[in-house]
């Protein structure tokens, strides 16, 4: 059965799930990397980027499950690249090479259009103008009997989870603090949003945290 998810969305300790300061120097803000130190080193993360190796265990089997059965993927323009107001050109097609890790039709929300990216490996970046019910409503279709997958930033799962929009929250909390940044939990009542606490999975080098819909959210 489809399912709405984000998956593998990391925080501090503090609750940010961006720093401060968001550049092509620092993609995830000043001290954002620190919070991906459970995956980086994984097999599967090894994999998505075309390589050997990597760890197995815990954190391995959680980055796994979030990868799989995706038939479509949403993400805020901040998370597709640092470029604000309009499109000054096309040169900007991400953060991730000519070969995206997606492989599949990706939806990214902005308030300027653009015309689909095509991308090598299967992903196409789509760019939506109508805001997050729009995107939700293409990326099931596209998704067909897959997941759909909230990729980030902080903005864009704080705008589903008011919505009330996801069935499946999977969070990982980093044992870095970072002071500052995007902080993802501040007023937000996640039972208003229908969501229980059902899994709780430490690793050694984060504790995984996965919440499920349980009753119609909030709007």
């Amino acid at each position: 059965m489809q399912t709405v998810k984000v998956s593998a969305f990391t925080i501090s300790f503090d609750g940010f799930g961006a720093g401060p300061d968001q550049s092509l120097e620092h993609p995830l803000g000043i001290g954002g990397t620190d919070l991906h130190a459970w995956l980086l080193p994984t097999r599967t993360f090894e994999q998505m980027n075309g390589r050997s190796g990597g760890t197995t265990g815990v954190d391995d089997e959680f980055a796994r499950e979030a990868m799989a059965n995706v038939g479509a993927w949403i993400m805020g323009r901040n998370m597709f690249g640092p470029i604000r107001g309009e499109w000054p050109d096309r040169s900007w097609r991400g953060w991730w090479g000519e070969d995206p890790p997606y492989q599949t039709d990706v939806f990214v929300l902005t308030h300027h259009p653009r015309e689909p990216l095509p991308m090598e490996g299967g992903t196409t970046f789509h760019f939506v103008t109508g805001g997050i019910h729009e995107a939700l409503e293409r990326a099931r279709a596209a998704a067909g009997e897959k997941h759909v997958r909230i990729g980030g930033g902080v903005a864009t799962v704080r705008q589903y989870l008011k919505a009330g929009l996801v069935d499946e929250l999977h969070l990982v909390v980093s044992p870095v603090v970072l002071g500052g940044g995007e902080h993802l939990l501040h007023g937000l009542d996640l039972r208003a949003c229908g969501l229980e606490h059902v899994r709780y999975v430490p690793s050694e080098t984060a504790a995984h945290h996965v919440l499920t819909r349980t009753k119609p959210g909030g709007g």
